[in-house]
């Protein structure tokens, strides 16, 4: 008698297969169907039309598409959209509306901290996070926090003001 082992199909999506995602981005249950080796940004900006996380670098060391994940800052360029499915994701839009922004979005129209704009996704989502883990920061911390983001413009003297005025605010940016 011979027994050989029943052959089991491998479940890992190979490169370019197509595979359905549901996603929860912003508090919303979103589905998209996607090649299999998408990475997160692609399907937030391409298939769900979301504009906050930009494209940078492609290699996660900019900051420009930064989300959050369960609460973490995370590089979505290089985040595999299938790697999430279970996961919270919050992106610029989840923090507030034009009518009511999130505080730490407030802080950072207050001082006037935009300039191009590329960036800023990136330092807010980012600020947002190392704000609470750290109530009150100092100066240094707060550039130490930030350091890889990049910047072109040169704001980092307004960015660096608004995280000190979200972190000072009332309403602080915790939620």
């Amino acid at each position: 008698m011979n027994r050989t082992k029943p052959k089991v199909k491998d479940a890992t999506p190979k490169p370019d297969e197509r595979v359905y995602l549901q996603l929860n981005v912003n508090g919303v249950n979103l589905a998209a169907e996607v090649d299999s080796d998408t990475p997160l940004l692609y399907v937030l900006r391409d298939s769900l039309g979301l504009q906050g996380p930009k494209y940078g670098c492609g290699l996660g060391q900019c900051g420009a598409c930064t989300v959050l994940l369960n609460g973490e800052a995370v590089r979505s360029c290089v985040t595999a959209a299938t790697s999430v499915k279970d996961a919270k994701v919050v992106t610029l839009e989840g923090l507030g509306t034009p009518e009511q922004p999130h505080p730490i979005q407030q802080a950072f129209i207050d001082e006037q901290a935009v300039q191009c704009g590329y960036c800023i996704n990136g330092m807010v989502m980012t600020s947002l996070v190392f704000l609470r883990k750290v109530p009150h920061p100092s100066e240094a911390q707060i550039k130490q926090a930030l350091a890889n983001n990049l910047c072109r413009c040169g704001t980092h003297t307004r960015i660096i003001k608004a995280v000190q005025r979200a972190a000072e605010a009332p309403n602080k940016p915790l939620a």
